[in-house]
């Protein structure tokens, strides 16, 4: 039986796929590799967000040339997708693989093994798509937390942006398909769904008849035996009427939203292309969080985009400090061939970026211990994962996407309990079983 070593690099999404390939390798008798085992094929999915990224890339695709001598070597993902014969001059690369022809990675894999692969670059143009081709949901892992993805590319154009020509157009699973796959998904044990995407909040615009993820939520929140549905990522013109009104009375949706901010400045957000502004989205965030007391909020934002002026940063200092956010993740503007972005003038200098990307950082290490903080002595619900951590504790996950560590036995793994919160650290945060 043919093995195969799989490495993913990137956002969620990237993981999910990750790991519907897998189950579908493993449908096919192509074996995961153990550790410590040789593969015959290694399987990369790359990421372009950042030049950091791509640097990431080359490194564990080198990295796994080494482990694996021998292997074939598959990259695919967004950095296949956006500069594929770069990728294909990487030593050691037989065959690249764009995101338009990711699902048919099973019958290529199987091809490379009996040397039947024509072609060594397969990247078609992932702006023609119009439906996600049908991958498999991703194998059992026993884990109590699963990720579906329900919708893919994007349908805003902004500016510093590489993910459009990574991976087209906005295009949505069927509702039919998605509440059956849900249902599965329980059945098999989670009892937390986390719904994916890369522009989440356009689902189901594309379709016919058209619908809107506030109509299916409607249906998923009634799905038995289902603790929490979790969001990924929502932009502020999303929230409707119909949605907010599903994400702040059903006690099925977790109380923790992801709402990317980028900058607290009108005139940058209008550089980006940002469909929103800054008031737009104060007066949402606070919304939101008068609606769900305990909301747990985090954002992204982009330092030293080009022509963000002092005052600009400080808008957005100012922004992030009234809004009651519970964490932060905070990145360095970075380049992308290809993108409105890169040929802006007025950029800033690299030591700037730093210093702003460090004062954002620190607000936000104060903002999620003050959140945490706030949690000690009231009880959770708690997902207890299949993991511990460095000092042998059980972790937990609350609603409100808090990382909660107590004692325990190994039982307790992948099941939903009452934890009362005992305390907070720079570190962590500590629980109990409540009695």
């Amino acid at each position: 039986m043919p093995t195969v070593a799989l490495a993913t690099l990137g956002c969620r999404l990237n993981q999910v796929d990750t790991q519907s390939i897998q189950g579908a390798l493993e449908a096919r008798g192509i074996r995961s590799a153990s550790d410590g085992e040789t593969a015959d094929v290694v399987i990369v999915n790359t990421c372009t967000v950042t030049a950091r990224a791509e640097a990431s890339d080359r490194q564990v695709i080198r990295r796994l040339g080494r482990i694996h001598p021998g292997a074939r070597v598959v990259v695919t993902g967004c950095w296949a997708q956006t500069d594929p014969e770069l990728v294909a001059a990487l030593p050691g690369v037989d065959l690249v693989v764009g995101n338009a022809d990711k699902h048919r990675l099973p019958d290529l894999v199987e091809a490379l093994l009996t040397g039947r692969v024509a072609e060594r670059v397969l990247v078609a143009d992932v702006g023609q798509l119009r439906t996600i081709p049908a991958m498999p949901l991703a194998r059992p892992t026993g884990r109590s937390r699963a990720f579906l993805k329900i919708q893919e590319g994007c349908a805003h154009r902004c500016a510093f942006c590489i993910v459009p020509q990574a991976r087209g157009r906005s295009r949505s699973q069927e509702p039919g398909a998605v509440v059956d796959a849900v249902h599965r998904l329980v059945e098999a044990g989670h009892l937390e769904v986390t719904l994916t995407g890369v522009d989440l909040g356009s689902y189901g615009a594309d379709l016919s008849p058209r619908t809107s993820l506030a109509a299916l939520l409607e249906v998923l929140v009634s799905v038995s035996g289902l603790r929490w549905i979790r969001l990924s990522s929502l932009l502020p013109a999303y929230f409707t009427a119909e949605l907010m009104e599903v994400v702040t009375a059903s006690a099925t949706i977790a109380p923790h939203l992801h709402i990317p901010l980028q900058s607290g400045s009108d005139r940058v957000l209008r550089l980006m292309r940002r469909p929103y502004t800054a008031s737009m989205y104060a007066a949402l965030a606070e919304r939101l969080a008068r609606s769900r007391p305990g909301l747990g909020l985090g954002a992204d934002v982009i330092v030293a985009h080009p022509g963000e002026t002092a005052s600009d940063f400080e808008a957005t200092v100012s922004l992030i400090e009234a809004l009651p956010f519970s964490y932060l993740h905070v990145f360095p503007y970075s380049d992308r061939r290809g993108t409105e972005a890169a040929a802006m003038p007025d950029r800033v200098d690299a030591r700037t970026a730093g210093q702003r990307s460090r004062r954002l950082r620190e607000i936000g290490r104060r903002k999620n211990r003050a959140f945490r903080d706030a949690l000690v002595g009231t009880t959770q619900d708690v997902v207890i994962l299949e993991t511990r951590d460095a000092a042998g504790r059980l972790v937990g996950l609350t609603g409100n996407y808090v990382e909660v560590a107590l004692e325990g036995p190994d039982t307790m793994m992948r099941t939903l309990r009452s934890v009362r919160i005992t305390g907070a650290s720079e570190d962590d945060t500590r629980g109990e079983i409540a009695a």
